[in-house]
């Protein structure tokens, strides 16, 4: 993998407009074609949004739940938090929250939340017990390993991320959300960037709903595939988000909403780019604590299901050499791109080898994992080559 001192190339590049174009096909032709009922892509550069449309039944002023694409958000907080001295990855979850010093949980570091290896993927949480710390800590008692910290990787859709969100809430004495008001959006002037949607601005998130088929047993083994385990990520739950109750909880690792303009400059911003500013001192985040975050922190472990290396940063994918498209992006993305993608299709990455960012976003669920994946890398194929 290249290193990660990789920057972008000095000399600006162009944007293509027929490379454009090909990009606007494609997302036209997932509503058009795929049965989405919208589509809203923007793809950013140097801090300016180069390119945002929305396509189906839905408008520019569109937001979208964008699920675990908010991880990247949630983590982003915590590298700032890293880089004020006010967080040591290192040191165990127990020196915050107590209800991790029984049993096993006391191995459980801060580390493993944002790397997937913390050992409690599948742990349960209410979304509305946030509001009640008794409820929450309650929650955290009761939860159990199922390996030790830090010696196996299966994703964590929203267990350990709580678990981080109160962390930093502990040492901040503030609402999760409101941190990412006051030192992320606010800093990076990102409108419409909400984690946990205030009512005032519910009415412009477009309703989830699902499309389409899902694969039949014959499309599991013509792929050598079994179908991927159960989790959390139901179409209930995923179809509780079109409800107020759930909008406005701050959940960390899947409940944001913003527009795919917004969350391409947050992704500029992680580049170094915010506004007209080249300077890293211009944005919330110093080099070096991006550069700590997009570490490879799970070598030799492999995913359970798809069998490939986990390239997993603080709380980021890595693209990697090999196997990319499986890991949420394109063939065409350099090794080092960075990002979260999300649940029902949501893409969202930045390249450190070009400067430019990308974020794709739908309010429509495909049932068939292996088409979603495969308009997915389509997508970030053509975004990736939009500028020469």
């Amino acid at each position: 993998m290249a290193g990660l001192d990789e920057t972008p190339t000095a000399a600006p590049l162009q944007l293509d407009p027929d490379a454009l174009q090909q990009l606007r096909l494609k997302a036209e032709q997932s509503v058009a074609e795929d049965g989405l009922p919208s589509v809203q892509i923007a793809l950013a550069y140097r801090g300016k949004i180069l390119a945002f449309e929305t396509f189906g039944d839905a408008t520019n002023e569109a937001l979208y739940p964008i699920f675990s694409a908010t991880k990247a958000i949630t983590s982003s907080l915590a590298w700032l938090s890293m880089q004020s001295g006010d967080l040591d990855i290192n040191r165990s979850v127990s020196e915050w929250i107590p209800e991790f010093s029984t049993d096993e949980k006391s191995a459980v570091l801060v580390e493993h939340l944002l790397t997937h290896t913390a050992g409690f993927p599948n742990a349960p949480f209410k979304p509305t017990d946030y509001w009640d710390s008794k409820r929450k800590r309650a929650r955290f008692k009761q939860w159990r390993l199922d390996w030790a910290p830090g010696t196996a990787y299966t994703y964590h859709p929203s267990s350990s991320l709580w678990v981080l969100a109160e962390i930093l809430e502990t040492i901040h004495e503030q609402t999760f959300a409101s941190m990412i008001q006051d030192r992320i959006a606010g800093p990076m002037s990102l409108s419409d960037f909400w984690v946990g949607c205030p009512e005032p601005h519910q009415h412009r998130i477009v309703d989830i709903s699902y499309v389409g088929d899902g694969p039949s047993d014959a499309d599991y083994a013509a792929r050598n595939m079994s179908p991927p385990p159960i989790t959390e990520v139901t179409e209930e739950a995923i179809t509780r988000f079109n409800t107020t109750s759930v909008r406005q909880v701050p959940i960390p690792g899947g409940g944001g909403y913003t527009s795919a303009a917004s969350l391409a400059l947050f992704y500029q911003g992680l580049l170094g780019f915010n506004g007209d500013s080249e300077n890293f001192s211009e944005t919330p985040w110093s080099q070096s604590t991006i550069f700590e975050a997009r570490k490879v922190r799970t070598e030799r472990l492999k995913d359970p299901y798809l069998g490939i290396d986990v390239l997993r940063g603080l709380g980021i994918v890595i693209a990697g050499d090999k196997n990319r498209h499986l890991r949420g992006f394109g063939h065409l993305n350099s090794p080092t791109a960075f990002g979260h993608n999300g649940a029902g299709g949501q893409i969202a990455w930045a390249d450190p080898a070009t400067g430019v960012s990308f974020v794709a976003l739908t309010n429509g669920h495909d049932r068939n994992p292996f088409r979603q994946g495969s308009r997915g890398v389509s997508l970030s194929n053509k975004a990736a080559v939009c500028l020469k």
